[in-house]
């Protein structure tokens, strides 16, 4: 008989999991000017260091940062460049570390200081394991590898800066978010060189500032566009651990209690009776006094290798509730196949690393797919559902909102032969009034959102313009929307917004999940028969 478990006091984590007091629903204002530094004369920077630093974001800061650490080598090759700066990022986190400490000393008594300061630790230690991660998959040639944590280890020094401007009331508060704000400029020129290192070699006299697509630049790719890949959750695999409503006859009654069973945690594979018959549901939501929209998820999976198949997550909060997420995942190498995820605003949370969802349905309406993760969306239904508690009045829905922060970050969401679509429900509110219910393919959370739809099939509830600012001019000269041979309704393009782009057909391969998320060396087959830890 199939599951059904209802979670309303605190989200089910199938890994010990960081908790985030960021919002999601502001784009962060400009960064904290970088702390004074003294400039290095000409003469004191080694030409190795000059001529790397070029490569990033901040070159005087990469200098300056590289020139004063005690670890630089004598005649250093590109690769130590790179090496010291991950030494010189991973010092200054656990300098970051302990002034946050010092917050959450000084903060009894301020319980949104306590709170914060808390999960800022926990997202410093999360971005200081994938620093570590990125360290050794560097001198083994492991480059793709490096930069997914890389990319990952940013986002949670970023993260722990967004969470304190929630709580900066105190000087203390004040100048550690400076630091964090000096940090990631570090992680960054870090992130940087390994980008070139990655796409232009050794030789740092050929590396250039991180480009994006609408510099007009794209990485090399093969010949694949990745639509035929047939990989995805290992098939004829049989449970280990059972989840049953009353917990008899040898089941389990939740399934935290069936995660835990699991040795240390690792490996879980996770799969139903199928989408609408085995439902994990929820009912948090960011409006909860001490609830983020990170700690909102019903379900929500840190540890890396994660699969499901045949299960439905879902956030029961309503319409009128805000930010309410169904399923949250930070698990790199994860794959999600047949499942759903029901939600409103913020359904689904794909926060960070490499993700692969295929068959999958996803129902919501504000910024429904949202994070900074790279994740290939393959063969889903995307299907919009009423938004408000009053839903004939009309609104502006946009499906995702993609947070990329750093133009050197490896993340995006490509959706590749999927339909975006209505509920039966919305399609009939839209159909009565058409002028009034405006959906759009997403909307830029940050600066340099990334986000693609290539062979879709568009139904006509997506307005002709295609894509929604955030504030203004926001990222509009930075973020990269691109589409390509999509069919339908809401494909035409004549309309679409001059920020948006058609992807050139002859780089529509370097968002194939071979090149995207490297899917090919971590994607099972789905011929695969696998002995591995399952639940159900």
């Amino acid at each position: 008989m199939a599951s059904l478990l209802f979670l309303s006091l605190i989200a089910v984590f199938l890994f010990s999991t960081l908790s985030s007091a960021a919002r999601h629903h502001q784009h962060a204002p400009p960064h904290f000017a970088k702390p004074p530094l003294p400039k290095p004369s000409v003469t004191s920077v080694p030409p190795e260091i000059h001529i790397a630093c070029k490569a990033t974001r901040f070159p005087q800061q990469c200098e300056t940062s590289l020139t004063k650490s005690n670890h630089l080598p004598p005649n250093p090759t590109s690769l130590q460049i790179i090496q010291l700066a991950m030494v010189v990022s991973a010092e200054n986190l656990k300098t970051a570390q302990s002034m946050v400490k010092s917050i959450l000393d000084a903060s009894v008594g301020s319980q949104n200081r306590t709170t914060a300061a808390k999960n800022c630790l926990e997202v410093l230690r999360n971005s200081e394991y994938r620093i570590s991660q990125t360290n050794d998959a560097l001198p083994r040639g492991k480059n793709k590898d490096a930069r997914a944590w890389m990319s990952a280890a940013l986002l949670f020094q970023y993260d722990c800066w967004s969470g304190l401007k929630y709580a900066n009331d105190t000087r203390m508060v004040n100048e550690t978010m400076s630091f964090l704000d000096s940090l990631i400029g570090i992680s960054s020129n870090a992130l940087s060189m390994m980008v070139s290192y990655d796409n232009f070699g050794k030789d740092a006299g050929s590396w250039r500032p991180p480009m994006t697509e609408r510099n007009g630049f794209w990485e090399s790719s093969g010949s694949s566009d990745g639509s035929g890949f047939r990989g995805g959750f290992p098939s004829k695999l049989t449970a280990d651990v059972t989840v049953c409503k009353d917990g008899g006859g040898g089941c389990y009654k939740t399934v935290q209690e069936a995660v835990n069973v699991a040795p240390d945690n690792a490996g879980t594979r996770r799969f139903g009776d199928g989408m609408g018959k085995t439902v994990i549901t929820g009912s948090l939501n960011a409006d909860t006094p001490g609830i983020s929209t990170y700690n909102s998820a019903t379900v929500g999976v840190l540890g890396d290798g994660f699969m499901a198949n045949g299960l439905t997550f879902q956030n029961t909060a309503g319409p009128d509730a805000h930010q309410a997420v169904a399923f949250r995942s930070e698990s790199d190498l994860s794959v999600i196949e047949n499942c759903e995820f029901i939600g409103n605003q913020d359904t689904l949370y794909v926060h960070s690393l490499r993700q692969f969802y295929k068959s999958c349905r996803i129902l919501g309406n504000v910024d429904f797919i949202f994070g900074n993760s790279a994740s290939i969306f393959q063969d889903c239904k995307i299907l919009v559902r009423p938004r408000q508690l009053r839903p004939e009045k009309g609104e502006n829905n946009a499906i995702t909102a993609h947070g990329r922060t750093d133009p050197a970050q490896s993340t995006g969401f490509v959706f590749q032969n999927c339909l975006i679509n209505g509920t039966e429900e919305y399609m009939s509110l839209y159909h009565s009034k058409p002028k009034v219910h405006k959906n759009f393919l997403g909307r830029p959370w940050k600066e340099y959102s990334r986000t693609v739809f290539v062979h879709c099939f568009m139904e006509a509830l997506v307005t002709p313009q295609g894509w929604l600012p955030w504030s203004g001019d926001f990222a509009l000269k930075t973020l990269y929307y691109g589409e390509l041979e999509n069919s339908g309704p809401g494909s035409e393009l004549s309309q679409r917004v001059p920020w948006s782009s058609q992807i050139p057909a002859e780089h529509v391969y370097s968002y194939s999940v071979q090149n995207f998320i490297q899917g090919d060396e971590w994607i099972p087959s789905s011929q695969l028969l696998a002995h591995q830890r399952k639940i159900t």
